[in-house]
């Protein structure tokens, strides 16, 4: 490898290489590129010095960090492996569902190869795509992984860029692909050295996180598609979930989404498999998924958050917070037929209109829906599951309306079966400072909330992260055992009844009661019926109907009426 580094700030840049002696200056191009005269070996430590500063940077584009985000970079050969997916074809996202983890929760390991040896249990439940929450190297030993520092680099305590191969060859040697969750919006508060190099972050910007990324900087832009392709490209990834991209800010004639959509579709070209991206957004714009030739981004897909809200209230009750709109259930309604609730609706959360509608003609499995995801658990005081706090009846309901729903559905690790551990916002700062202000800062945003300090747990605290750890026994256990069978059986009738992955917005009705806590979704030739009350619920069908599956027992038809218990649902096909 030839070193070179982008630093149009610095005056002088030098190579440190321990192993090779003295410092070596490198030479300045007109572009503010440096590049040096000598060539490193794979596993060798280098890093850069700027304008003779004692201690030497870590590659901006470093792949392997043994010491972590201060200490010095280590070359590694992306070629290396030697692959087994030769005859790997990719996985598309129609028709798929998704399994969200995070590496470091996994397994009581918290490794890829420990989450590897796991991954019969995603093919046996059906699974088509695994997510992985941030791997990008951060400072610490365990964070949720939005706090990365080196966007090229896998964090070591995962076990590096080669078990991240080994993780991804694993996956495509089950049929199974794999989605890489990444952060293109802010950096994380420590071992940032990028502004050192050059213009990478706007100060007079800001974004929830920090300074915004400069995406004026044709350098800055490279620097994040260059990252996108190399995931995709030498890691062989099959897609990219981007982080909070209404955060983006960028004013250039071309967006860097739609530039991104662009390099990814001549990607998936080359390497001839298809290749998501896939949006989390704010905005309810479905810009991001129209076609460039209509004026959008053209990216494969995109979150709808409003179905999960929508659908969480109609299970939970809970209407604090940016629930409260949601309330009634045809919020749940218009928000399965419509893909977003606040399409250009007033917003009371927000205080302004919100959204906007979504052109019918746009496929339905390019909005990604969950009950359950690492925020919508995680960024809760306590940072409890549906499962800490429903019944089972209510769990199976959010299974149905998740699986079967109109949307592609996106799993939680451990929402399969119930998992009764908790996913908590933890950290693991070094610096004493940024742990206290951490945690104070999450006492303080719950405070403001009406949540009693005493439930918030200490992000800082080693238990905290512990305690989000899955605990694999429980799956043979009832009633998780049951729920497990639930989700595989979901799963299976998902994938063999054509009307559940019928991509048309106008084979979708839906009728609500809101007295009587009824709510019926059809989908061309299927229907689901749920029983969302407390009392026996009798519903019209058609003569001959049978429940193709029911999440409870007694659930029956009686003369061309369904009889649905409290909190039950049931599918019926047509044949």
């Amino acid at each position: 490898m030839i070193p070179e580094v982008w630093a149009p700030r610095a005056s002088r840049v030098s190579l440190r290489v321990p192993t090779r002696g003295a410092d070596v200056p490198l030479a300045r191009d007109g572009a503010g590129w440096w590049r040096g005269p000598i060539a490193l070996e794979p596993g060798e430590r280098y890093g850069f010095v700027i304008d003779d500063t004692a201690a030497a940077r870590p590659d901006p584009r470093s792949h392997r960090q043994p010491d972590g985000v201060h200490g010095l970079s280590a070359v590694f050969d992306p070629a290396h492996l030697e692959w087994r997916d030769a005859a790997w074809t990719g996985r598309q996202l129609a028709g798929s569902v998704i399994y969200e983890l995070h590496v470091g929760t996994f397994t009581p390991e918290g490794t890829l190869d420990a989450a590897a040896r796991r991954l019969d249990h995603l093919v046996d439940l059906g699974i088509d795509l695994v997510e992985l929450l941030p791997v990008n190297a951060f400072n610490g030993t365990h964070n949720w992984g939005y706090d990365g520092v080196l966007w090229y680099a896998v964090h070591e305590a995962y076990g590096g860029p080669e078990a991240y191969q080994r993780f991804v060859d694993a996956c495509h040697a089950r049929g199974l692909g794999v989605i890489q969750d990444v952060v293109y919006n802010h950096l994380g508060p420590s071992g940032n050295y990028l502004p050192e190099f050059g213009p990478y972050l706007r100060d007079a910007q800001r974004t929830t996180w920090g300074s915004s990324v400069d995406l004026d900087q044709p350098e800055v832009r490279d620097y994040i598609v260059d990252n996108a392709l190399m995931w995709l490209r030498d890691f062989h990834v099959d897609g990219l979930r981007l982080d909070a991209v209404h955060a983006l800010h960028d004013s250039s004639p071309t967006h860097i989404l739609q530039e991104l959509a662009e390099r990814v579709d001549a990607l998936s070209a080359q390497l001839g498999r298809p290749l998501t991206l896939i949006a989390e957004s704010d905005l309810n714009d479905a810009r991001l998924i129209t076609a460039r030739e209509a004026d959008g981004y053209g990216l494969t897909a995109q979150w709808s958050d409003d179905y999960h809200h929508a659908l969480h209230v109609a299970v939970t009750g809970e209407t604090t917070g940016y629930y409260a709109d949601f309330a009634p259930l045809s919020a749940l309604a218009k928000a399965a037929t419509r893909g977003f609730f606040h399409d250009g609706t007033w917003s009371s959360f927000r205080g302004r209109e919100h959204g906007r509608p979504i052109d019918p003609r746009i496929p339905v499995w390019r909005l990604v829906v969950f009950a359950q995801d690492h925020d919508q658990i995680g960024n809760r005081a306590a940072g409890d599951r549906l499962s800490q706090t429903l019944d089972e009846g209510g769990l199976a309901i959010a299974a149905v309306l998740t699986v079967l729903g109109p949307f592609t559905p996106m799993l939680f690790m451990g929402e399969e079966w119930a998992a009764t551990t908790p996913w908590q916002f933890f950290t693991s700062h070094p610096e004493p400072e940024l742990g206290e202000a951490t945690a104070r800062g999450r006492i303080e945003e719950f405070a403001r909330m009406g949540w009693d300090e005493s439930v918030v747990p200490d992000p800082q605290d080693p238990e905290t992260f512990r305690r989000s750890k899955l605990r694999w026994e429980e799956t043979d256990a009832a009633p998780h055992a049951r729920m497990l069978h639930l989700y595989r059986e979901l799963i299976a009738l998902r994938r063999r009844t054509p009307a559940f992955t019928d991509p048309g917005f106008d084979a979708l009705s839906a009728e609500a009661d809101e007295e009587r806590r009824w709510f019926r979704l059809r989908r061309g030739t299927a229907e689901i019926l749920v029983n969302f009350g407390n009392e026996d619920l009798s519903l019209t069908v058609g003569d001959g109907a049978v429940p193709a599956l029911a999440t409870d027992p007694a659930v029956a038809v009686v003369r061309g009426s369904l009889l649905l218990p409290p909190r039950s649902a049931a599918v019926i096909v047509a044949v």
